[in-house]
């Protein structure tokens, strides 16, 4: 993400090692509850920094799934709710599973921007899948956007629960050689019925 990117991501691979060394590996996943922390405040990374995280590692109740997922400190940039934020690099995944009710439909609202520390590409492109399956796609353009005025847009889709946990994950396409790329905050998932304003956007 930045040029600390080198020594704070050798710092993480050490407590990676250090908590394998202490058998995290065999840890009881968490137990699955109703979708929280959408706006990623827990756990905290140092301000004004970020902290990566990688496959396997958890940002409290979401997981990384695939590639670099940087997790904001608070005064690093705007954040569109809270403190935090994450930074999707390159090509990267993070996901949470949930309790739903099947046949019950689901508003997910999330807010997009993209790091404006590198403008190549400008274009920050991902997708947010659900159980696997694409159902949105989105592109943020960073030309002119600063870490003072990051220019959030909101998005919104809905989906229909067939079980009685489902996985929402925001995955980035911008390509395997850029440094950063889809910046996502302030997520809420809840059944239509209990957030009237999501159901009226």
């Amino acid at each position: 993400m930045f040029s600390l990117r080198i020594a704070t991501a050798a710092t993480a691979a050490i407590t990676l090692l250090t908590g394998f060394g202490a058998g995290s590996a065999t840890a009881a996943p968490p137990p699955v509850s109703r979708f929280h922390d959408g706006s990623f405040e827990y756990p905290r990374a140092p301000a004004n920094l970020f902290t990566p995280y990688f496959p396997g590692q958890d940002i409290g109740p979401w997981s990384v799934t695939l590639g670099a997922v940087d997790l904001i400190g608070a005064g690093t940039w705007q954040a569109a709710e809270g403190d935090q934020s994450i930074d999707l690099n390159g090509v990267s995944a993070v996901s949470q599973t949930f309790t739903t009710t099947p046949g019950t439909t689901y508003t997910v609202t999330y807010s997009l921007a993209g790091n404006p520390t590198n403008a190549d590409p400008a274009v920050k492109t991902g997708k947010v899948l659900v159980d696997g399956q694409d159902f949105q796609s989105f592109s943020f353009d960073v030309t002119g956007k600063t870490y003072a005025a990051m220019g959030y847009v909101n998005r919104r889709f809905t989906f229909v629960a067939n079980a009685a946990t489902t996985t929402v994950a925001f995955v980035s396409t911008t390509g395997p050689t850029a440094a950063n790329g889809p910046v996502i905050d302030n997520v809420c998932i809840e059944p239509r019925s209990s957030c009237p304003s999501c159901a009226a956007g």
